[in-house]
C-alpha cells in the first residue's frame, strides 16, 4: 500500500479546543479527525483521514470475544519553536507490527504506517498543546471484526488511530510515586504476551492496581509470575534502579514490553559514560539496597509519563524509602535531556525526531 492512496475528508464542525492545557488530563479529549482502514481478502484497503466517529460494529465481532487487540501509543509535541515534533515514530511502527505478529494478525508496512502518522498529526496539528509537560497523545490500534463466534484467528479487522491532547499521565507530574510490589497476582508469564502491547496485559493488570491504590499506592511493580521473585515492569512503565552508582533494568524477555522511552534512557546513559546492567533482577536484591542505602533512585520510563520518580516502594509489608522523597539527580536529568530533545531545546543526536 502506498501513502498516495490516501484519501482525506475534513470535518464541518470543529470541535472548541481546550482553553486551559493545565486541565487536560491523560486521553480524556479527542481531535476532529482519525485515520481508519479495513482488512479483507488478505490485504489492507480504503485508507482515509476522516471525521472522528463511533465504529459500527456487530455484536458477534470477534475482538469482544477473544481479544485479537494490539495498539500503540506516540506522542507528538509543539517544538520551542513552535513546530511540531514526533519522537521515535518509526519505532513505534516497528513494535506495532511485533505485537500484531504475536496475536497472529495482519502487519501494516512500517514506512506506510509511519507516514499516515505525519498526517494525521499534520492534519491535526492546531491540537498540539504547548505547554510545558503537555503533548498530542496519539493511539494506533488494530481490532478484529469477524461477525461470527470460534476461537480461531479472523479474517477481517480493523486499524485506527486516534489523537488526544494530554497532560500529565500521573496527576502527581514529577512528584516521586509511591509503589507497592504485587507478590500475589501475576500480569503475564513466560511464553505469555508480556512482550506484545495488547490490551489483555492491561486487564490483567487492573484488579492489582485497584487494591494498591485503595492502600495509598499509585501504581503495582509486577514480579516475574513463574518464580514471584525477578522485577519485571510497573503498570504503563519499564522500571530503572540506580544501585552503586549503576543503572540496573529487567533484561527483556517474552513477558516484558520493549519501551521505547527505556531504551532511549538506556541509550543517553551509555552515551553519558554511565554503566546500564541489563538482567534479571531480584526484588530481595532491590530491597537490599534500599535498606542499606546503596538504592539512591529508582524510577519508571514510559511514553504517557516519560520519566516517573519513585519515592518508595513496600514488599510483603516492608517499606524502603528511596531519596528521601525527592526526584533524583539522574532521574531529572534524563527527565530533562528526554523532555528537550522531544521540544527541540536540546541537540536530537539519535535522529529521533520528525519534524511534521
Amino acid at each position: 500500500m502506498d501513502i498516495t492512496e490516501l484519501k482525506i475528508t475534513l470535518t464541518d464542525s470543529l470541535k472548541p479546543k481546550p482553553s486551559d492545557e493545565g486541565s487536560l488530563g491523560f486521553g480524556k479529549i479527542f481531535t476532529d479527525h482519525m485515520f481508519i482502514m479495513e482488512y479483507s481478502g488478505g490485504k489492507w484497503q480504503n485508507p482515509r483521514i476522516q471525521p472522528y466517529q463511533r465504529l459500527l460494529m456487530d455484536p458477534s465481532s470477534s475482538v469482544f470475544h477473544y481479544a485479537q487487540e494490539v495498539f500503540e501509543g506516540l506522542k507528538a509535541y509543539r517544538s520551542s519553536q513552535g513546530g511540531v515534533h514526533l519522537f521515535r515514530a518509526k519505532d513505534n511502527c516497528v513494535r506495532f507490527n511485533r505485537s500484531a505478529e504475536r496475536m497472529h494478525m495482519p502487519v501494516i508496512d512500517a514506512n506506510f504506517n509511519y507516514e499516515v502518522i505525519r498526517k494525521l498529526v499534520d492534519t491535526e496539528r492546531g491540537w498540539v498543546p504547548s505547554s510545558e509537560g503537555t503533548s498530542l497523545y496519539i493511539r494506533p490500534t488494530m481490532i478484529a471484526n469477524d461477525e461470527s463466534l470460534g476461537v480461531h484467528a479472523a479474517k477481517n479487522y480493523i486499524y485506527f488511530i486516534i489523537c488526544s491532547p494530554s497532560g500529565a499521565y500521573y496527576p502527581e507530574g514529577l512528584a516521586p510515586i509511591r509503589i507497592k510490589v504485587e507478590d500475589k497476582y501475576v500480569r503475564t508469564v513466560r511464553g505469555g504476551l508480556g512482550s506484545a502491547k495488547t490490551g489483555g496485559n492491561y486487564a490483567a493488570s487492573i484488579k492489582a492496581s485497584e487494591e494498591a491504590k485503595l492502600q495509598g499506592f499509585t501504581q503495582v511493580l509486577w514480579l516475574d509470575g513463574e518464580h514471584l521473585k525477578y522485577v519485571e515492569e510497573v503498570g504503563a512503565m519499564n522500571m530503572m534502579f540506580v544501585i552503586g552508582g549503576k543503572i540496573l533494568t529487567s533484561d527483556l524477555r517474552d513477558s516484558i514490553l520493549p519501551g521505547i522511552t527505556r531504551d532511549s534512557v538506556i541509550r543517553l546513559a551509555r552515551k553519558k559514560g554511565i554503566s546500564v546492567e541489563e538482567r534479571r533482577i531480584s526484588i530481595d536484591e532491590v530491597m537490599a539496597a534500599g535498606e542499606t542505602g546503596e538504592l539512591t533512585e529508582a524510577f519508571g520510563t514510559g511514553t504517557a509519563a516519560v520519566v516517573s520518580p519513585v519515592r518508595s516502594m513496600t514488599y510483603k509489608g516492608k517499606t524502603v524509602e528511596i531519596g528521601g522523597g525527592k526526584i533524583g539527580k539522574l532521574t531529572k536529568e534524563f527527565y530533562d535531556l528526554l523532555t528537550g530533545i522531544q521540544r527541540g531545546t536540546v541537540k536530537d543526536e539519535f535522529g529521533w525526531i520528525t519534524v511534521v
